[in-house]
């Protein structure tokens, strides 16, 4: 669920406009779990937009607010939300910590780097939700810790209904700043894309398992 229409469109909108989001329906692009794709999302591109990671920053930390309340820690998810998780955790002025996807295997093998003690109330903070198994993951090894996540905030989600499933069947809830379908209508609007290539698009979000250009 994103937080509010305007914040969506306009996330939508930066996101497309420093290429942190890229759509190529006519040369699609290949992922790392062999899926062809017309779009690739890197938001790690926004750190390096002082005025647009503010403007994400300020929305995730107020929306977080007005959805969650406030936390008592907020817990980015290893390696592409620790950026923003940060900023946003000083934004509010709260502990950060940040969430590996397995425990390291020397030192003191932490999965969790950062403290946290039990009982506290904590949001995740991610990047981007494709399927969501990495975020829930996450999710998992804070629990594991006796904390309770109250919820996770996202800078963009493909709105996958597997990534729906897997929320729900864990009872996890999700906000956040835009999604794919916010995405697709803002750049139909502002040029980015025209009819016959949004036709691609749509399909490709209905399977994208499956999906072929041809």
């Amino acid at each position: 669920m994103i937080f509010n229409k305007n914040t969506a469109k306009k996330t939508a909108e930066v996101l497309l406009h420093i290429n942190a989001i890229k759509l190529s329906p006519n040369s699609p692009f290949t992922w790392a779990s062999g899926w062809k794709s017309p779009i690739y999302c890197d938001n790690r591109l926004v750190l390096s937009y002082p005025t647009i990671r503010n403007y994400i920053k300020s929305e995730l930390a107020k929306n977080i607010e007005n959805t969650y309340g406030k936390p008592d820690v907020i817990a980015g998810v290893a390696t592409g939300a620790i950026g923003i998780g940060s900023l946003v955790a000083d934004d509010m002025g709260l502990p950060f910590v940040y969430v590996r996807p397995v425990a390291k295997k020397h030192g003191r093998q932490n999965q969790i780097e950062g403290r946290l003690e039990k009982g506290q109330n904590v949001v995740v903070v991610e990047d981007l939700i494709s399927t969501g198994k990495s975020s829930l993951n996450a999710v998992e090894a804070l629990k594991f810790h006796d904390v309770n996540v109250k919820g996770m905030a996202a800078i963009f989600t493909y709105g996958f209904e597997l990534s729906k499933t897997n929320f729900s069947q864990k009872n996890i809830d999700l906000h956040t700043l835009s999604n794919y379908d916010v995405l697709l209508e803002q750049a139909l609007d502002t040029g980015f894309i025209n009819d016959k290539e949004l036709k691609v698009l749509s399909k490709w979000n209905n399977n994208p398992s499956e999906w072929n250009i041809k």
